[in-house]
């Protein structure tokens, strides 16, 4: 009887070890999916920025919040990469020669002048690629899945761009992208919805965002950076 006994408790302290193990585990399981998700939604969120901030600078310092505006950008749109041969001295930048002044002197044709300049081998070409190649040269890329938040099931991200008046009274423009929690997080049971809603309640506290953005349309301008970094 003493025998069965112990053989029984033998059997419960190891099914209790066991139900310890598989708590732990499923703990790190959970964390390392958030993670990894997480990763996946920055980095497709760095992506947005990348096409913003190109599309900025072709389209007077406005960014884009229409979708299809942005979509169509990135697989048509073209990027200006200038092509260099030839540096400037320290002479001549001594004697206020600029690259700028220095490539309107080559490309004015006045072989008097650039001798004059010592700018016979110097050349600025601007030739214009193709901006999915040149931000996107990856195999996978899908402009078409840019707007779309992974692993939500089809939600698409905030995109917001407006201008805003700085404390000193200058107006720029600015640019917000949001991916919630509620949305990357779907689908992971009980747990993810115990998370989403402790990360909703601390970002309340916080007046923080509840989930993972680019940039700020309010009165926090942060040259678009995450708010992870």
């Amino acid at each position: 009887m003493k025998k069965v006994i112990n053989a029984t408790l033998g059997v419960c302290a190891l099914l209790l070890l066991f139900i310890c193990w598989r708590s732990i585990q499923d703990d790190q399981d959970f964390n390392a999916e958030v993670a990894a998700r997480e990763a996946v939604v920055k980095a497709r969120l760095m992506e947005i920025r990348s096409a913003e901030e190109a599309f900025k600078l072709q389209n007077g310092g406005e960014y884009c919040a229409d979708w299809p505006v942005l979509i169509d950008f990135v697989k048509n749109g073209k990027l200006p990469i200038v092509k260099k041969q030839g540096v400037l001295s320290d002479k001549q930048m001594d004697d206020g020669l600029t690259e700028r002044k220095a490539a309107e002197i080559v490309n004015s044709g006045d072989e008097a002048a650039i001798k004059a300049n010592g700018l016979e081998g110097f050349r600025r070409d601007t030739v214009w690629v193709s901006l999915q190649d040149s931000l996107y040269n990856y195999e996978g890329f899908s402009a078409d899945s840019l707007c779309y938040i992974p692993f939500s099931n089809g939600d698409q991200f905030e995109l917001i761009a407006c201008p805003n008046t700085t404390r000193s009274g200058a107006i720029i423009m600015v640019m917000e992208c949001n991916a919630p929690d509620s949305c990357f997080l779907k689908g992971m049971g009980k747990q993810g919805k115990r998370l989403i809603y402790n990360r909703q309640e601390e970002a309340d506290a916080k007046g923080a965002y509840p989930g993972l953005k680019i940039g700020d349309a309010g009165n926090n301008w942060n040259n678009n950076a995450g708010n992870w970094e």
